[in-house]
């Protein structure tokens, strides 16, 4: 079980050698920023977010609550039956719920639609309910220091990592579960004191998908309606805030983690759960470390460039991951015992999907960097003070490609 942990497999398949993957990658990602910086002279993607509206039907209060408390009755069911079913992961939907279906599934999922676990997030019912049974205000009885900013979202995104990837027993149904209780009581417990608001930075799969969805095509428009609308516009939106670089550091650096430890000649030195522990939080430093550096006082309103290479590597990561365990962890949730491993598709295909991912979210990224640099540096500045941004971004895509070969 430890396969959940890991992605399967990677670009060993492909008819194309490590090497020329690599420097195709470096090529790409220099290439589009030279372009980007002859032809892009003013910023296109500031201002307000302007879009197509869908129905109103589908962001209506009763719908969302419909969804969380579908949501709920589901989760409530896994951490049950992880305390109480089978410790056997084959037999227990627990750890294919968290690990694949949640984690892994919420890229996709929010690049398509949006930030959806905001809409399906179950402690949002949870915490009204609490609210009501206790005659209490869902606004919460203190005010929320902006200073918090997500701070408290990446640091319950490092202890998750830190459980998916390191901590002894992670594919246990009942460690899955007792993960899952102790973050239900303890943001139910801190939104009964500062309200709702609470979730919308400090719940770290909240905030995984909100910034993943902020690329997907279906968002939050301007006037406050759902719509369509253009997803770099989306992603200039964001609002910054203290703790964003953190958690993007803390996406990224786990995502590295996993793959450098998912190597065979890593596994192969055997590190205690104390090294390892050690490793996964020196690369988050250093993402975070290298990334300050290339950006100066522009790391805050920059950062969510990074946004695209975060995703485009998790799905790059991941995509044999979601494909075999996928269907197997909807299985259990059906109650069907599991068979044979799903087929999966030609390793070239599933290659060739994985490094177009990298690829794509490097350019995003880079004419996303781009154009949010005009909008906020002097002409005579601008290509000057973007070069140590695309070199870092050229070293995170040849690493990223390097640990699917390597994989």
């Amino acid at each position: 079980m430890v396969v959940l942990a890991h992605g399967i497999g990677g670009v060993e398949g492909l008819p194309l050698d490590g090497e020329l993957v690599l420097q195709t990658g470096g090529v790409v990602v220099l290439v589009s920023f030279l372009a980007v910086a002859l032809l892009w002279k003013h910023p296109r993607f500031t201002g307000p977010v302007t879009g197509r509206p869908l129905p109103a039907a589908l962001d209506s209060p009763g719908l969302r609550r419909v969804l969380q408390a579908a949501t709920l009755a589901v989760a409530t069911a896994i951490v049950g039956y992880g305390f109480a079913g089978p410790q056997d992961p084959d037999a227990n939907p627990a750890p294919r719920a968290l690990y694949v279906l949640l984690w892994v599934g919420l890229v996709p999922a929010s690049l398509v639609f949006g930030p959806v676990w905001r809409v399906l997030n179950p402690l949002r019912l949870l915490h009204r309910l609490a609210a009501a049974a206790l005659r209490r205000s869902a606004n919460g009885t203190a005010p929320l220091s902006g200073r918090l900013g997500y701070w408290p979202a990446a640091l319950g995104l490092l202890v998750f990592v830190w459980l998916e990837l390191v901590a002894p027993g992670r594919d246990r149904p009942d460690v899955v579960s007792a993960f899952l209780l102790g973050y239900a009581v303890l943001h139910t417990v801190a939104a009964l004191r500062f309200g709702e608001r609470w979730f919308d930075r400090a719940d770290a799969f909240e905030t995984y998908s909100a910034l993943t969805g902020a690329l997907a095509p279906i968002g939050r428009l301007a006037d406050g309606r759902i719509g369509l609308r253009n997803p770099f516009r989306g992603l200039a939106a964001v609002p910054v805030a203290p703790g964003l670089v953190g958690f993007v550091a803390v996406w990224w650096g786990s995502t590295v983690f996993d793959g450098l430890s998912g190597w065979v000649g890593w596994q192969a030195l055997g590190l205690p759960a104390v090294l390892d522990t050690l490793v996964l939080i020196g690369l988050v430093l250093l993402v975070a470390g290298l990334y300050r550096a290339a950006t100066g006082p522009l790391a805050g309103p920059l950062v969510t460039t990074l946004v695209p290479i975060a995703a485009g590597y998790t799905i790059a990561h991941y995509l044999t991951l979601l494909l075999v365990e996928g269907p197997r962890g909807l299985a259990q949730l059906g109650g069907a015992q599991l068979g044979a491993v799903t087929a999966v598709p030609a390793p070239g295909v599933v290659a060739g999907v994985q490094i177009a991912a990298v690829l794509v979210g490097h350019v995003v990224a880079v004419v996303a960097a781009h154009d949010r640099s005009v909008a906020l540096l002097p002409e005579h500045r601008r290509l000057a003070d973007q070069v140590p941004l695309v070199l870092l971004m050229v070293a995170y895509t040849m690493a990223g490609l390097f640990l699917l070969v390597l994989s």
